[in-house]
């Protein structure tokens, strides 16, 4: 059996380790942004968004982080 894991990480170390705050942001734009399209596509099954994750993923989006799928 493979498994796929990561070590958990602070953001603020994640972010040090990618070395670039913005790509950080879209990466996580991109992800939430996937976690709908790819359920509304049939790639995979509907996930529960709570709202203020919906809100923070929409004020990302407004603010120019536009690096999506």
């Amino acid at each position: 059996m493979r498994l796929c894991a990561s070590r958990p990480l602070q953001l603020d170390e994640y972010i040090t380790g990618i070395g670039d705050v913005n790509r950080v942001i879209n990466m996580l734009v991109g992800d939430t942004q996937r976690i709908t399209e790819y359920a509304r596509r049939g790639f995979v099954i509907e996930q529960e968004m709570p709202d203020n994750v919906h809100t923070a993923y929409q004020r990302l989006v407004h603010a120019g982080f536009l690096r999506l799928i």
